[in-house]
Formats: structure tokens, sequence, C-alpha cells
């Protein structure tokens, strides 16, 4: 709420399925092929043309549906959705409208109020409807190359023409644009989660499109809402949700109005700036595609989808909390992807030790992953190491200090924890005795500090421990140095 307004924010995300061929014929789907080299009369929507249903995308569809707790129905229908852009080379869309392939689910996310820098301050529960789940194909892109005013040009690429779509509709749940930040990005995980798709935004393969408008708090109808097309990142929404919602109220108290039409998001200007006006449903002008029969899909094909899923990422964070004790934000970020999950899993069994394995994980490895652009799946650390290298520390063989520049050599030459150690003479020092020596040694060294030590001066106790492992080349057991050292010097 924003002195004394409300805001009310419905969503749609468009994800591209991960088929290898188009929703209704047989063109790749591959990203980044030479433009319109993946195209056909199908999906040129020339004269004479049928389409044919991709049974994957109905497959992978349903395993969307099901991710987000929606119900599939067992016969739906495709449609004609009617509009002309450049990059509809039919002149029409095949989409669904009044039978949809799922709808009425009730899905529960986390979202946590933000600060000003968008750090998280308290994550809550949040309960959200979604309308409906459609299947449909994409439209081509317009691609705008060049300078403006020295070498611009546009062209129409139709290589994404047909890629199988599922469009997801929410109810105008949303009360800030924090709370659709974490709505899309639990989509995403829940998409890439159980292989539905890639959801890649900076390839263009998720989309999100947000419904916004205000109303005076304690009002009972809806304001006239903009929609906010076209955000290729979920930061960018969130930025453009933020300034719609300022341009709105600022217009209404100024005693203007608010025109129901499409905003595009300009980052670089830090403000949306009109496309068009809105379309209404009428507009579209929706009739059965004559083309398709009705899809029919039986109990016995959902359930089937349904035994293939993988565990949920929301009760896969759950049980990481309850099984290994772990705090929200630490099985949060383990569960961002399935494969960091199912790599912390098998590293905690290796480790025999579930919190140093989450520790280590989140901290040295992932930042080794971030700062080489590497995917946690073509890790060159194995998990199993990992918790080789952990029981290396538990066990006192090498410091924890150590075992940080173990885990470095190990990414790089991609050797096993006990190999490095070896090669780079790390084993550590845990001879209660060899450690003893070297600490008779210091303080028979250092007599006019160890006087001071006794009169009172406790800082100087880091001055030996120092001292002794400087003498022991950094070998000697810390913990084991500590305790024979306070022993020795209080003697």
């Amino acid at each position: 709420m924003k002195n004394g307004w409300e805001t009310i924010i419905g969503l749609e995300i468009h994800a591209q399925l991960s088929t290898e061929s188009k929703i209704f014929c047989g063109c790749s789907t591959r990203f980044g092929d030479e433009p319109n080299s993946n195209t056909c009369p199908v999906c040129l929507g020339l004269p004479g043309a049928l389409p044919m249903l991709n049974r994957r995308a109905v497959e992978l569809g349903a395993r969307a549906a099901l991710s987000l707790g929606l119900h599939i129905n067992e016969r739906s229908v495709f449609a004609r959705k009617n509009y002309f852009y450049p990059d509809l080379p039919k002149g029409y869309q095949i989409s669904q409208y009044d039978q949809p392939f799922s709808e009425r689910g009730e899905l529960e996310i986390m979202t946590a109020e933000r600060d000003e820098a968008g750090h998280a301050r308290e994550w809550k529960p949040m309960q959200i409807r979604i309308t409906r789940l459609h299947l449909e194909e994409d439209a081509g892109k317009n691609v705008h190359e060049g300078l403006p005013e020295v070498d611009r040009y546009s062209y129409i690429d139709l290589n994404r023409a047909g890629t199988p779509l599922a469009e997801i509709v929410t109810e105008p749940d949303f009360r800030s644009s924090w709370e659709a930040y974490d709505y899309v990005n639990h989509v995403r995980r829940a998409l890439q989660w159980v292989g539905a798709s890639d959801a890649d935004m900076e390839k263009g393969n998720l989309r999100c499109e947000a419904n916004v408008s205000v109303r005076r708090v304690g009002e009972r109808e809806f304001g006239t809402k903009v929609e906010l097309k076209n955000l290729n990142s979920v930061r960018f929404m969130q930025r453009a949700i933020e300034y719609e919602i300022e341009r709105q109220v600022a217009a209404l108290e100024s005693g203007g109005r608010v025109s129901q039409e499409t905003r595009l998001w300009d980052d670089r200007a830090g403000e949306t700036r009109v496309m068009r006006s809105k379309e209404e449903v009428h507009d579209y002008r929706y009739f059965p595609e004559p083309d398709l029969q009705p899809l029919v899909v039986s109990q016995d094909f959902i359930e089937g989808v349904r035994a293939t899923l993988p565990e949920l990422p929301e009760a896969r964070r759950r049980r990481f909390m309850d099984q290994y004790s772990l705090s929200y934000s630490d099985a949060l970020q383990l569960t961002s992807e399935r494969s960091l999950a199912d790599y912390y899993e098998r590293a905690a069994e290796a480790a025999q030790s579930a919190r140093a394995a989450a520790n280590w994980i989140r901290t040295e490895l992932l930042r080794e992953l971030e700062t080489s652009g590497t995917p946690v799946e073509e890790s060159p650390i194995p998990p199993e190491e990992i918790g080789a290298l952990i029981r290396l520390i538990e066990e006192g063989k090498i410091s924890g200090k150590q075992g940080k520049d173990v885990l470095v050599e190990m990414f790089r030459t991609g050797k096993p924890a006990a190999a490095v150690v070896e090669e780079q003479g790390m084993v550590q020092v845990s001879d209660a005795g060899a450690i003893d020596t070297i600490i008779d040694e210091v303080i028979s060294a250092n007599q006019n500090q160890a006087e001071q030590f006794r009169a009172g001066k406790e800082s100087l106790f880091g001055f030996f421990v120092g001292q002794v492992m400087k003498a022991s080349k950094g070998k000697a057991n810390p913990k084991i140095v500590n305790e024979r050292l306070r022993e020795k010097l209080k003697a």
C-alpha cells in the first residue's frame, strides 16, 4: 500500500516447452540458428498446410500443470486468436480460450518484504490462484539491428513461430511488485525442475506480462488496468511494476485518469512507455480451430505423467529443513535448482555431515562455479569429493583454511581431495608429542613474551600461536596447538 492506495496485480507467463520440434509441425525449435532457417509451410501459414499436434508438447504441458497444482481437463479445444502483427504469419494464433488444457490451480509460494536494495527481510507463505494453463503456439520475432540513424534495419525472424508455449494466467492476487517477483521465480524453478521448460529469460523462452491497477484502500472495484508487456527479466518486471504503480497513483492524485493500454519497459530510461491501446477479448474474435480435433487426454495419461514427476522443489525444501536441520534460507538456496539439490544430497551423504556439506557448497563451491560460469552439473568436483574433503577436515588431517585452498585446486585440476593434499604436503600434524616439541622451542626462543603473557598480557597468545604455526609450516593441528600452548604457557 502506498499512501492510501492499494495495488492490484495479475500475471501472465509464457513459457516455451522444451520440445525438439514445434507444436504443429516438425521444424526444429533450436535456439540461435540462422534466421528463418527452421520454417515450413505449416509454421509459415501457407495455404493448404495443415497443423498436427505434437504429443511431446502435451506431455510437457501436463508436467508443467501438475507442478503448479492445476487440474488437467480431459477435453480441451484449440481456438484461433485473430490479430495482425508482422511476426504472426497466419494472421491468427492457434491458442485455447474457453476450454483450456488445465485450470483452477492454487499454489503456495514463499514471499518476503524487501529493503530498498532488494534484500529479503522475513519470508512468509502466500496462496496464489492460477486461473489456467493453456497450450498455444509462439509468434515470430521482430529483430532490430544496427545503430539508430546510421545503419539501423529491421526484419522478421520466424524461427520461433510455432514453438509450443504454456501460457500461465493468475487471478489478480498480488499486492506488491516483490510478491510478483517471488511468484515468477517460483514458477521458473518449478518448470525447470520438472523438465517442462528451460525457462531461460535471456533466450526469450520465458516471458512475463503484468496487469497493474491501483485503487483507494477500502474500494471494492478494480481500477483501470495497464498491461506491461515483453518483460525479459524478473528484476525488470519488478522495477516496471514499481514505476507503473507510482505513475498511476500520481496521475489519479492530480485529477487525471489511467488509460487501458499496453506499455513497454524502457530500462535505460527507467520508465514505461505506451506501446498500443489494450485489446479486449472480443477484439480477438476467438472461434474453434477447424483444422484440429479437440484434445482428449485420459486419466491414465494424467496419472502416468504424475508418476514420473520428481519430488517438487517446495516439498524438497521442507524435507531439507526437517531431515538436515537447515535454515529456511539455506534450504531455499540449495533447492534453487534440481541439479544443485541432487548434488547437495550426494555430498552430505559422502561427508557424513549435512551441515558441513551445506556450508562448503553454499560458500566455497558456489563461488567457484559462479566465477567460472560453470553450471553445477558440470562441476569438476564430484559431490563425493566435497564429502571426502570435509572428512579430511573433520578428521583433523588438514585445517579448514587449508581446505579452502584444496577446494580451489580441486576445482582447477579436477583432482581428488586426497591427491591434492598429498601433492602439496598439507597433511596436518596431530601428534601431540611432535606439537609439544615445537611449542617448547617457540617458548624457549621467546622467554620475554612468555613472561609478559603470564603477567596478564593475554593478547600475546595469538603471537605464540602464529609462531608455532610458522615453525610447523602450517601443518600443526590448530585445535591441538591452542590446547597444548595454553597449558604450557600457564605451567
